[in-house]
C-alpha cells in the first residue's frame, strides 16, 4: 500500500478537526470520489448531480494554464484504512475512492478531464482540507457553510482590488451585471427583486438584465461618465445609481406609485433608459460639483414635483427612442425649475 508523507496545518470547524496540506492532482484524483445526496446511501453524501457544461468550462479553464487557490474539502470515509496523524506530518494512504468530496466536485471533474488531455497537469499541486469520518449531518453543515453563507466575489471587483483601469467591453459588461445583481439583492434598493435575470421564474423582475447592462456599460469604460468624475469602485458606482433612483422613488412613494408597474414609467425599459441618460449626461456632473451623491442632494437637484409626476400614460404609444428622450427631458426640466431666478445669482 502506497502512502505519502505531508506537512499539514491543523484547525477546527467548530468541533471537527481538519487537516490542510498540498497534494498532487494525480493523488487527489486517486483517493477522492463523489457521493451524491439522494442517490448514494452512505454517511456524508451531500453533493449535487454534476453539470456536464460546467465541467467542460472548468476543463478548458485548466487547459488554458489556470489552477485553483481555494482548497478541495474531503471527508476520509474508508473505514478499513485511515491516515496516520503525527505532530509534524500526516501519512496519507493512496487508496482509490477513500475520501468523499465535500466541496470541489466540479473542479475535481474538470481536473480529471483536463488530465486526460494533458497528463502533466497531474503533477501540479492543489490545496486539500481533509476531515475524517464525518456523519452526513456534519458534512452537510460544512457544505451549507460554503455554499450558502458565502457569496462569490463579483467578477469585476478584481479591477478595483488591483487598481487596474481596463478598457475592455467584457469588463464593462461584468461590472454592469455586478451592479444590477447588487441592486436586485439589496432590500434597501429601489430595484430590489425588480431586475429580471436569465432563468428567473415567469413574473419575477420587470427590468430585463440586458436593458440594465446596455444602458450603463459604456459609462463604465475609462472614458465613461463614472471615470470622468473619478468614481471607479463597484460599491460607489452601485451606491450612486441606487441613490439616484431612491431620489426618484421618494417622490413617487408620496403618491403610492413606485410599485405600481402600470403607472410608474421608471419600471419600463424606456423610462429606465431615459433616467440613466439623464444621470450620465447631466446629474453625475452636478453631484460631482457638489461633492455629494447622497439621496438628499439628488432630491434637491432634480426637485421632482409629487403633484406633477410622469406616468406610463405620458409615454404610451411612443416608440422606445422617443419615450426615452421624453423621460430624460422631463427630468432635465424639473432640474431647471429648481434653479434660482436671475437675481438669485452672485456676479
Amino acid at each position: 500500500m502506497r502512502k505519502t508523507k505531508l506537512k499539514y496545518f491543523e484547525t477546527k470547524f467548530e468541533k471537527t478537526p481538519t487537516y490542510t496540506f498540498s497534494l498532487k492532482v494525480s493523488q487527489l484524483l486517486k483517493i477522492s470520489y463523489v457521493s451524491v445526496r439522494g442517490v448514494d446511501k452512505e454517511e456524508g453524501a451531500v453533493q449535487r448531480v454534476l453539470s456536464a457544461r460546467r465541467i467542460a468550462d472548468i476543463k478548458n479553464y485548466i487547459l488554458d494554464g489556470n489552477l485553483f487557490f481555494n482548497s478541495f474539502i474531503l471527508n476520509w470515509n474508508n473505514k478499513d484504512i485511515t491516515p496516520n496523524i503525527y505532530s509534524d506530518h500526516i501519512e496519507l494512504p493512496l487508496i482509490d475512492s477513500s475520501a468523499q468530496v465535500i466541496d470541489g466536485q466540479h473542479r475535481l471533474a474538470g481536473l480529471e478531464a483536463a488530465v486526460e488531455e494533458n497528463t502533466k497537469i497531474g503533477d501540479t499541486s492543489v490545496i486539500v482540507t481533509l476531515c475524517l469520518n464525518l456523519t452526513t449531518k456534519e458534512a452537510a453543515k460544512i457544505f451549507l457553510n460554503i455554499n450558502t453563507e458565502q457569496k462569490p466575489v463579483p467578477k469585476s471587483l478584481i479591477y478595483d482590488l488591483f487598481g487596474e483601469v481596463v478598457n475592455d467591453e467584457e469588463h464593462a459588461i461584468n461590472r454592469s451585471t455586478d451592479i444590477a445583481r447588487q441592486l436586485n439583492e439589496d432590500p434597501n434598493s429601489p430595484f430590489y427583486r425588480l431586475i429580471k435575470f436569465p432563468g428567473s421564474p415567469r413574473g419575477v423582475g420587470v427590468i430585463e438584465l440586458s436593458t440594465f447592462v446596455s444602458s450603463i456599460k459604456d459609462d463604465l469604460l475609462p472614458n465613461g461618465a463614472f471615470s470622468k468624475v473619478k468614481i471607479r469602485e463597484l460599491s460607489l458606482q452601485k451606491q450612486a445609481l441606487e441613490n439616484f433612483f431612491l431620489a426618484i422613488k421618494n417622490s413617487y412613494e408620496k403618491k403610492d406609485l413606485w410599485d405600481t408597474k402600470s403607472k410608474n414609467p421608471f419600471l419600463r425599459a424606456a423610462g429606465f433608459n431615459g433616467a440613466i441618460d439623464f444621470f450620465m449626461s447631466t446629474l453625475i456632473m452636478k453631484c460631482a460639483e457638489r461633492k455629494s451623491f447622497k439621496t438628499e442632494t439628488i432630491i434637491e437637484i432634480i426637485a421632482l414635483d409629487s403633484n406633477n409626476l410622469l406616468s406610463v400614460e405620458d409615454i404610451k404609444g411612443l416608440d422606445g427612442k422617443t419615450a426615452r428622450t421624453k423621460i430624460k427631458s422631463a427630468l432635465e426640466q424639473s432640474m431647471y425649475k429648481s434653479l434660482p431666478s436671475d437675481n438669485g445669482y452672485s456676479f
